[in-house]
């Protein structure tokens, strides 16, 4: 039997039958899965997929939020030998006919009916003989769930090693799944992985860190992303419980509910939460001072542990108070266990990492793509530099080319961009990928990203400037919730801003700011001046030529729905350019 994942899974559930597998939320009980029966749902679904026609290769896309049928589909579909298509539910309906004809999808497994019955009908592409949704309305066009599951129990009384046999002819380098891009610009590009990628990165990627079967991850990330499919993947190899958060919304109490040990997520849940512990320590200036005088303390601490160095004996009594006093509280609202966090999907501010380090909370950077089957070069809480993505881990070789672009030499690189060679050879170069990103190793081996080549601006002076570098500072102010830096071709940069709704309401009713609409909250002098004071505080740290000239302030924030973020929350530069085309012409 190959060493799959799949493999691992039922190695885990045999290892530790009783142990808790899956922890997830059905109105307002928390409900649990031992191994055991987790593995038995997994084999019912396999057996009831076989028996509705779903065979060795077969591509089966799932378009669903993050759930526990997703990561038993996943993991069902991975034992027949069948290839899992991820779709994203904020995908248009175009994306989603295109994903279902470039895959040649047999089946699709949507979250409900409604999903279903919005599938483009284009008789230029290829449409899934199969459609199954995973709640429990009937419908003469497609199979419920409950209706696989249920074919795949009663195959399972004539056949129990059914998903045991079929694992066993899974080989490693059979197709594992395609995973779309979402991509800032153009059409998404189906990345081909196979089970080596898939193992290499959760074999050596966890143990790195330190994840063992004893740890709680609360899980909340799409698993049409990478970043959060790794998580399943990681889970059944390991052994460690996963707890589904009910939304992204409810993170705050599934935090305090499930009390993680450690947490995967992309920088904008971290900004988040840093914003809303700046706008508590803004109640009131004796609040303010008490979070600033234990901030200081925290920071003496944090320099002291990444220097690894002894922390005096009055510092340490003073971090003693400033933590019974202050950063207790943060952690608590953290759940109170998390032993660290791993970030990743896009660059974290430096400025972001301190902060919650200096709070006794550990964030470890890391770095790959969707082409690298997440990540190649990662901190660990043995080994991390803020403002780094940490070192290569396992089998990663990095090199740094003459322009700056960071090639990458691994088994967690993709075989090939699907149904397109031409794509596939601009990035795969005598076993090289080419990952579009600039950056650099500093004298103690962690790599450093500096932008993305394709964002890096090119001001009218000649000048180079990182926009990402711009913006993680400007979110720094808890008022701001989206940054978009403009400035290419252009005699200066300039930014729009988004504001942050909940936090600017409260500032605003403490300022008797009375307002009908959020465009005259917008356009309120006094709102201005809030973050003119925010531009200047990130202009103090850049040099000249990258300072943001002037700015302005929209009414709407980014949204996935709107098209102007990804699903990994990342800002789409060309959409916003176009967009908001009229408006930056003005900022000159």
């Amino acid at each position: 039997m190959a060493d799959t994942v799949v493999k691992r899974l039922i190695e885990t559930a045999r290892r530790h039958p009783h142990s808790t597998a899956l922890r997830f939320k059905q109105g307002s009980q928390w409900n649990e899965l031992t191994w055991s029966d987790y593995l038995t749902l997994v084999q019912q679904l396999a057996a009831g997929l076989q028996a509705s026609g779903i065979r060795k290769g077969d591509r089966v896309a799932i378009l669903a939020h993050t759930c526990v049928e997703w990561a038993a589909l996943d993991l069902a579909i991975l034992g027949l030998g069948a290839v899992t298509v991820p779709v994203y539910p904020s995908s248009t309906p175009e994306d989603v006919g295109y994903i279902l004809h470039d895959s040649h999808a047999k089946a699709l497994i949507a979250d409900n009916a409604k999903i279903l019955s919005r599938l483009p009908k284009d008789p230029n592409l290829r449409s899934p003989e199969l459609l199954i949704s995973i709640d429990a309305e009937k419908s003469k066009e497609f199979l419920t769930l409950d209706t696989i599951q249920s074919r795949g129990a009663e195959a399972l009384k004539v056949s129990p090693a059914l998903y045991e046999l079929s694992v066993e002819e899974v080989r490693v380098d059979d197709i594992a799944t395609l995973i779309y891009t979402s991509g800032t610009t153009g059409r998404p590009r189906g990345v081909v992985h196979t089970h080596v990628q898939a193992m290499s990165e959760v074999t050596e990627a966890f143990p790195l860190m330190g994840v063992n079967s004893n740890d709680t991850l609360l899980t909340f990330l799409p698993f049409a992303h990478v970043l959060g499919r790794i998580e399943i993947w990681g889970h059944a190899v390991i052994g460690y419980t996963m707890a589904f958060a009910e939304s992204i919304d409810r993170l705050k109490n599934n935090l305090v509910e499930v009390k993680p040990t450690i947490m995967i997520a992309v920088p904008r849940i971290f900004e988040k939460i840093h914003a809303g512990i700046q706008a508590q320590a803004d109640i009131s200036p004796l609040r303010r001072k008490a979070f600033d005088l234990a901030l200081a303390v925290g920071k003496q601490v944090s320099l002291c542990k990444q220097q690894k160095k002894a922390i005096p004996l009055d510092v340490a009594l003073q971090y003693a108070i400033a933590r019974k006093l202050v950063f207790d509280t943060i952690k608590e609202k953290l759940g109170g266990r998390l032993r660290f966090s791993v970030c990743g999907g896009a660059p974290l501010s430096r400025e972001i990492a301190e902060f919650f380090h200096a709070a006794g909370i550990l964030i470890l950077e890391g770095y790959g793509l969707t082409e690298t089957t997440a990540a190649v070069c990662v901190n660990t809480p043995f080994d991390y530099a803020f403002g780094t993505v940490g070192k290569p881990i396992g089998d990663v070789k990095v090199r740094i080319a003459d322009d700056g672009e960071v090639l990458i030499k691994s088994k967690k690189v993709m075989r090939e961009y699907l149904n397109d060679k031409a794509a596939t050879d601009a990035v795969l170069i005598d076993g090289w990928f080419h990952t579009g990103d600039i950056g650099e190793f500093d004298d103690a081996g962690h790599l450093k990203i500096t932008d993305r080549k394709k964002d890096l601006i090119k001001t009218a002076g000649g000048k180079y400037v990182a926009p990402q570098r711009l913006e993680g500072l400007v979110k720094l102010s808890p008022f701001v919730s989206n940054v978009h830096i403009h400035g290419d071709q252009r005699k200066y940069v300039v930014a729009l801003l988004t504001m942050s709704h909940d936090h600017l309401g409260r500032w605003a009713k403490d300022q008797a700011i009375t307002y009908s609409a959020p465009e005259e909250l917008a356009d309120h002098p006094k709102v201005k001046d809030l973050y003119r004071r925010a531009i200047a505080d990130a202009n103090s740290q850049l040099a000249s030529f990258e300072t943001i000239k002037n700015f302005a302030v929209l009414a709407s924030d980014f949204t996935i729905e709107s098209g102007e973020l990804t699903p990994s929350l990342k800002v789409k530069r060309k959409v916003v350019d176009e967009r908001y085309k009229t408006l930056i012409d003005s900022l000159y």
